[in-house]
């Protein structure tokens, strides 16, 4: 077991929650999970299996993660960022304890991790799925959440980040119908962020390696004509980078996100310029 912390945000995640806990008792000494206010039994469920449990209201991802960082009592040398609906394997936790411990005490202040994302129980290999890396674990006092609406990631303040070599899994969907809920309140941070970071000059901000290509990649797409960007996205993912060598689960993947969610996002931008409308607190997801 490492000297690690696990900070998991909830929301009514009653199916997930214990399986991501499970996945990682061998690696983390303690278990955080900071709710939004669930109606369901994920604050049970949390309980039930030693996390520590504090409640919060949620303004965005970024703001209730540092909460957590700041507020509970987090004493030990490592803190890992996971999400209710992603596992770690029992290669990766052993693999990142190791290297908890060989790195206790040098200027490699972080891990990163790729992420096998699942939907509809089918692992997508193709269309710039895979592989996708996420900085998990970072060194307590030097690592935190940027401060966006959505796309968020984590900042190291000094030091390196190194590579896991075992995967991590994201399962991304409970259902079609939870899924176009989730991506429509997507949609509307997405819009806001899109209006408070135009020139997006956090893109030379972030650490190298995937998260700043996929930042520069955000920032050329929206350079293309609003309506059709989504077209041109789509068409990139699935034909160009093989996206339809995933089958049926990957045709619906990229045309639910990389065209409906991305025109839902462009409608709402567009509605924000011809109707004058502000953004209001869009809240934690329901």
């Amino acid at each position: 077991m490492a000297d690690l912390t696990a900070i998991i945000l909830t929301m009514n995640e009653e199916s997930d929650i214990a399986n991501c806990i499970n996945s990682i008792k061998t690696l983390a000494k303690r278990i955080v999970v900071i709710d939004s206010g669930s109606s369901d039994a994920t604050v049970d469920i949390a309980k039930s299996l030693g996390a520590d449990v504090y409640v919060h209201d949620f303004t965005n991802y970024a703001t209730q993660f540092n909460w957590g960082l700041d507020n509970c009592n987090i004493s030990t040398k490592w803190v890992l960022r996971i999400d209710a609906d992603e596992r770690f394997t029992p290669e990766l936790c052993a693999e990142a304890e190791g290297e908890c411990l060989a790195h206790q005490n040098d200027n490699i202040n972080g891990m990163r991790v790729n992420q096998r994302v699942f939907f509809l129980n089918r692992w997508l290999k193709h269309g710039d799925v895979y592989p996708f890396q996420k900085l998990l674990i970072f060194k307590n006092g030097i690592g935190r959440i940027e401060n966006r609406n959505i796309d968020e990631h984590t900042i190291l303040s000094t030091g390196d980040s190194i590579l896991l070599t075992h995967d991590a899994e994201h399962y991304a969907i409970k259902s079609i119908h939870g899924w176009i809920h989730k991506h429509n309140w997507y949609a509307t941070r997405a819009a806001m962020d899109y209006f408070e970071q135009m020139d997006d000059k956090t893109v030379e901000n972030v650490a190298a390696g995937t998260m700043q290509t996929k930042r520069k990649q955000r920032a050329m797409y929206y350079k293309f004509p609003i309506f059709w960007r989504p077209f041109v996205l789509f068409a990139y993912r699935y034909i160009v980078k093989g996206g339809f060598l995933d089958g049926k689960p990957g045709f619906i993947y990229h045309i639910m996100l990389n065209f409906w969610y991305r025109e839902l996002v462009d409608a709402k931008i567009y509605e924000h310029k011809v109707m004058k409308t502000t953004f209001g607190k869009t809240g934690a997801l329901k």
